[in-house]
């Protein structure tokens, strides 16, 4: 059996009446770099936030190299700074500045002496082209470079896993590119990698696989080259004809 990263069985999530996820199934091996597609309201996001317990789910588990998250046999802490998370809100302490961000969790979290944590925040700064700005606040700096900031801040925790939740969905149109080259580059370094989007030529030049989700359920999950050029599913053609089409 495989060591999968991340291998979700039988998820469900529920919001009182309402069932947004059905019996998920979705495994992530190291070095993938898995998109997860769909309409808005066909459970991306909620996928994503319960595999970091930010949502908890209703039932079925949640492995984490085949520990189940959610028996506390993994301390909530350390799985999440192996798993980390970047918004489509950015989630940036308003009150630090950019450096601050990248160094918080480094010492509140993993430990580290604020001198190592400065010199690893400085280095994925400059890894995502932002060490320029390591002395503004969140509030003086652009949308684009705030998500490059809080990209640089989940690198700087070093994770297994980097999940990322439409990550340019906050961003003016001209600053995605920016973004996605940031993207682009991690993918190539070997970070595994979920994300969530809307960015269809992302999903189709640097995925390793595609999730199709309609209705909180997984409908496909294949290559890119087969979602994207020969859909096995009627609804993934119909979801692929409308966005593409825009």
């Amino acid at each position: 059996m495989a060591d999968h990263v991340i291998e979700i069985n039988h998820l469900k999530k529920s919001f009182g009446a309402n069932e947004v996820l059905k019996d998920i199934r979705f495994k992530v091996d190291k070095g993938e770099v898995v998109c997860v597609i769909g309409s808005s309201g066909s459970g991306k996001s909620t996928m994503l936030r319960c595999i970091n317990l930010l949502e908890i789910p209703t039932s079925g588990e949640i492995l984490y190299h085949g520990r189940n998250i959610q028996d506390n046999s993994v301390p909530l802490s350390e799985y999440r700074a192996k798993v980390g998370m970047v918004f489509q809100q950015f989630n940036l302490f308003n009150n630090m500045t950019v450096l601050g961000n990248c160094v918080v969790g480094q010492v509140k979290v993993l430990g580290k002496s604020r001198d190592e944590a400065v010199a690893n925040a400085r280095l994925f700064l400059g890894k995502v082209g932002m060490e320029r700005f390591e002395d503004a606040k969140p509030a003086q700096i652009s949308g684009g470079q705030k998500q490059r900031a809080a990209i640089a801040r989940a690198l700087a925790m070093e994770p297994e896993l980097l999940l990322f939740d439409e990550p340019t969905s906050s961003l003016d149109p001209e600053m995605v590119g920016e973004v996605l080259l940031v993207m682009r580059e991690l993918a190539t370094s070997g970070l595994t990698m979920v994300v969530v989007t809307h960015e269809m030529s992302f999903a189709r030049d640097v995925s390793n696989r595609t999730v199709f989700m309609d209705d909180g359920v997984i409908v496909e999950d294949n290559p890119p080259e087969i979602i994207f050029n020969e859909p096995e599913h009627k609804r993934t053609k119909e979801f692929l004809s409308r966005v593409l089409q825009q």
